[in-house]
């Protein structure tokens, strides 16, 4: 059997890794714990990091790391991958494997997990304001039950909830889900979600992005699956959306997954379901958000893959 602890980074491709790390510190707030012109490594709270940050040709998301669980060290993962049929590759004590649409996965040996709760920890580098956690991945597939059979008979998630035929969702702790993924026909990692304590603390956050020039492709939303406050802030750079959430719903030992309709009120009971550009990463997406086309009166025209 194979066993996860819960995630552990993401690491995303970038072009110039100092302006990189430079950015996410400080418009989201993260600690750099190391950083040259190859690497950096940035951290939410007293975790070694949680984002990784690598040059790279093409920007966008290289991979998602999830620590094992304490009883499962890396040589029974790699069994039991091999039997499941997925290739290996090991690294520097990881594991690296693919997912159906071709994701990178890194599978990280358990690090240790301190006895005390995050705030009676002495502390000489933590800063206020900082996201808590990074608490989960979401991503576009074309392959959602090949993916399925991956993330549960692979690497071992529980199925959480359905969303129609569309939304599949995954957890590994009492968390509603550390994984998500929805069928758009296409293949693009869409966010990684950060813990902030309430509301009071995203408000607060999304002030400072706009100071930035950032700006929300959907939210603030509140799901109906997995009842969390969501907003989703579009990061043009590296291709993909960063999340802040709070008032995640947490699972009874006992929970079995529900279907929910695909409607507005299992995405947003709130308002609105999000804009077409909310699934897209092309440049017409990203103008349609930042001018806020849409809500206008001028409709995003279907996107057309380039040959």
């Amino acid at each position: 059997m194979i066993r996860l602890r819960g995630i552990d980074h993401v690491a995303l491709g970038t072009d110039d890794v100092g302006a990189a790390a430079d950015r996410w510190s400080t418009q989201f707030g993260l600690l750099v714990r190391s950083c040259d012109e190859r690497r950096a490594l940035l951290s939410c709270e007293d975790e070694p990091y949680a984002l990784e940050l690598v040059h790279a040709e093409r920007p966008g998301h290289l991979h998602t790391g999830f620590e094992l669980a304490r009883d499962c060290p890396p040589d029974e993962a790699r069994e039991h991958l091999g039997a499941a049929g997925i290739a290996v590759d090991e690294q520097d004590g990881s594991l690296f494997v693919e997912d159906p649409d071709g994701r990178g996965i890194e599978l990280v040996p358990f690090r240790g997990a301190d006895p005390f709760v995050a705030h009676s920890r002495p502390s000489t580098s933590v800063r206020p304001g900082a996201p808590r956690r990074l608490g989960h991945v979401n991503c576009l597939t074309s392959r959602l039950d090949e993916s399925t059979d991956f993330y549960v008979e692979g690497l071992g998630m529980r199925l959480t909830d359905h969303l129609g035929e569309q939304g599949r969702w995954f957890h590994v702790s009492s968390d509603h889900h550390v994984m998500a993924l929805i069928d758009t026909g296409t293949s693009h990692f869409h966010h990684l979600a950060f813990d902030v304590v309430d509301i009071g603390q995203m408000r607060d956050m999304l002030d400072r992005l706009a100071r930035h020039g950032r700006w929300l492709g959907w939210g603030p939303t509140r799901h109906g699956v997995g009842g969390n406050i969501a907003s989703y802030v579009r990061i043009v750079e590296e291709e993909c959306f960063c999340e802040l959430y709070c008032d995640m719903e947490q699972l009874q030992p006992d929970h079995e997954p529900r279907v929910y309709p695909d409607d507005r009120f299992s995405s947003n009971t709130w308002g609105p379901l999000p804009p077409r550009s909310y699934f897209r990463f092309d440049e017409a997406a990203i103008e349609s958000e930042r001018e806020s086309l849409e809500t206008l009166g001028v409709p995003l025209e279907p996107h057309v893959e380039s040959l």
